[in-house]
């Protein structure tokens, strides 16, 4: 993907129909982007919730033997 100017006097002219047809792909793009980006942060969101539950806190007895899945991580 590149990053070029709208209105370049170097390429060829689009027609009205085809410069219409032009923006409505730069809105759906733009739409699909944001989407995705919102997508994204809110998976990051969630994965920073579940790390921050599943580690246990200091306060607790043994919590630094502890593996954040809550399995004890001595040995046997």
């Amino acid at each position: 993907m590149t990053d070029t100017p709208e209105n370049t006097s170097s390429g060829p002219r689009l027609s009205s129909k085809a410069e219409a047809a032009r923006a409505e792909r730069m809105a759906r793009q733009s739409a699909a982007l944001r989407a995705n980006l919102r997508r994204r942060k809110e998976q990051a969101r969630t994965r920073q919730d579940s790390t921050d539950s599943a580690t246990p806190t200091s306060s607790e007895p043994g919590a630094q033997n502890r593996h954040p899945t809550g399995e004890d991580k001595t040995c046997p």
